[in-house]
């Protein structure tokens, strides 16, 4: 065992007792690199996080610049920082009308908590409904929102008023439509829920919400966090669905691997933030000037290169040529996959096997039965051929073993 690896081990905070434990020297393209040069395609992207690959040479420039000029200064709304305005206005030129207000964090789970915040100051109200398998951060506030008390118990008590409704079942809400009501501050959905395996929302049920929520004042949130920023198949994901929410909630991929997140509403709902009290919600790094340089430029770039345009048909040709007798089912949005096998102990052994063979996927946090497959955007069609006979070739050892 290397010396780094053993101080990896003691000297930083471990969340399970069985870390993957690959140290990590370089980055390029779809690649990882560890100290002996062995590449390892990255099929997760740092959890859709690094859409344009390792070490893409614009955001790469665009941080290298940014830090040469100024790096923190004070960021939340009072100083003029041209990569935050920059930033702010590409965002909500890409977006509805009633989108025209960015406010910057860290984070995604720091996104969750301001709209949650948000979201009580405008209403008054104080319950807020959440979907049953919804992940919306780790923060005690958004780990409020999540229905599985597997991972919330140990941390009780946490945000009283939380409701839940059923993800995508038309008749489960006209049956729970009373839970949405007068005292509801808001609603917050993923628009695909990604960590119980890729599961994506019908149209007629987003428009019954947007329905409900118009109904009783209540403001509908759409979690994009892992869905936006182009994975899905457009830039944001619910603009496939053509319902439009009060607040949007977006990080991951929009740092372009620098840590990042935003929540996004109109001018005149996120002015409630300004008084009663003054500095309704602040930040001390949020939209930190590097992050948002290197945010922008790999918006621009993706944008300029067309990569939005290929998700699709890179997400279908995954799913032609992953054909196994131990697959049970591929649930996909654009190229965020989920690959679902028999049990946990069988997508453990997949994994390991494909890490011996140079490639990283991993599982889902409310379905372990699922592979994860989220790789860069930037991934060609014959390195998805590649990624795919590396995935085979694993189940087959597998199945062998």
């Amino acid at each position: 065992m290397s010396q780094l690896r053993q101080l990896f081990l003691r000297r930083i905070a471990q969340t399970s007792d069985a870390p993957i434990s690959l140290e990590i020297a370089r980055g390029a393209g779809i690649y990882l690199y560890d100290p002996d040069g062995k590449a390892y395609l990255d099929l997760i992207a740092g959890i859709s996080v690094s859409s344009l690959g390792h070490a893409h040479p614009a955001v790469v420039d665009a941080v290298q610049q940014q830090a040469a000029s100024y790096m923190h200064t004070l960021v939340y709304g009072e100083l003029v920082l041209s990569p935050q305005v920059e930033l702010a206005e590409w965002l909500t030129s890409h977006l509805p009308d009633t989108l025209d207000n960015v406010y910057f964090t860290n984070s995604g789970t720091e996104a969750t908590e301001g709209a949650m915040k948000l979201a009580k100051r405008a209403t008054g109200r104080s319950e807020i409904v959440a979907c049953v398998r919804a992940y919306h951060g780790s923060t005690q506030g958004a780990a409020s929102l999540m229905s599985d008390d597997y991972f919330t118990r140990p941390y009780r008590p946490l945000l009283p008023g939380i409701k839940h409704i059923d993800f995508n079942c038309e008749y489960c809400l006209r049956e729970q439509m009373s839970i949405i009501n007068k005292r509801t501050a808001a609603v917050i959905i993923e628009t695909v829920q990604a960590e119980w395996g890729v599961r994506k929302p019908r149209p007629v049920w987003l428009r019954a919400l947007r329905q409900r929520c118009d109904e009783v004042g209540a403001l509908l949130v759409f979690d994009e966090i892992q869905a936006g920023i182009g994975r899905t198949g457009s830039l944001f994901a619910f603009e496939q669905y053509g319902v439009v929410p009060d607040i949007l909630l977006l990080a991951k991929a929009l740092g372009a691997g620098m840590p990042l997140g935003a929540f996004v509403a109109r001018k005149a709902l996120m002015h409630h933030l300004t008084h009663s009290p003054v500095l309704g919600h602040i930040s001390t790094f949020g939209g930190h000037p590097v992050s948002c340089a290197a945010a922008l430029a790999g918006l621009r770039a993706m944008s300029e290169s067309g990569l939005i345009d290929e998700v699709e048909h890179k997400g279908a040709l995954f799913e032609r040529l992953l054909r196994h007798s131990i697959i049970k089912d591929i649930r996909r949005a654009g190229l965020l996959m989920a690959v679902e096998l028999r049990d946990f102990e069988q997508v453990k052994a997949v994994i390991a096997a494909c890490l011996e063979r140079g490639l990283i996927t991993d599982w889902f946090l409310f379905n372990d039965r699922c592979l994860r497959i989220a790789p860069p955007l930037i991934i060609t069609p014959p390195e998805i051929e590649k990624a795919c006979s590396i995935l085979l070739e694993a189940m087959d050892a597998v199945c062998a073993s």
